[in-house]
């Protein structure tokens, strides 16, 4: 096991999601229902199977595509992605 990988990851995830759409979503599901555990568990299985697509799809890419493009090419949907909720706001901002 790569210990210093596995901190690397978690490090990332963790301060990534702080905050995040899932974090709120989870929040507000338990006060909604005031059940922490079926909650709790739901989430992480959902975050683990994402996470697991997300490892298996980056292991097959890796194998046919540089890994320098799939690093640009994820930056660059980030930054898409960022742009297109920065123009939504501002245009619910504006109405």
């Amino acid at each position: 096991m790569d210990w210093k990988l596995l901190g690397l990851t978690f490090a990332t995830i963790f301060l990534a999601e702080i905050g995040d759409k899932t974090q709120l979503a989870v929040f507000t599901l338990v006060a909604q229902h005031q059940k922490i555990m079926p909650i709790f568990v739901g989430a992480s299985l959902a975050l683990t199977s994402v996470s697991l697509i997300g490892a298996l799809f980056g292991s097959v890419a890796s194998k046919f595509v540089p890994t320098e493009y799939i690093q640009v090419v994820a930056g660059l949907l980030f930054v898409g992605m960022g742009i297109v909720i920065l123009i939504r706001a501002f245009a619910n901002i504006m109405v």
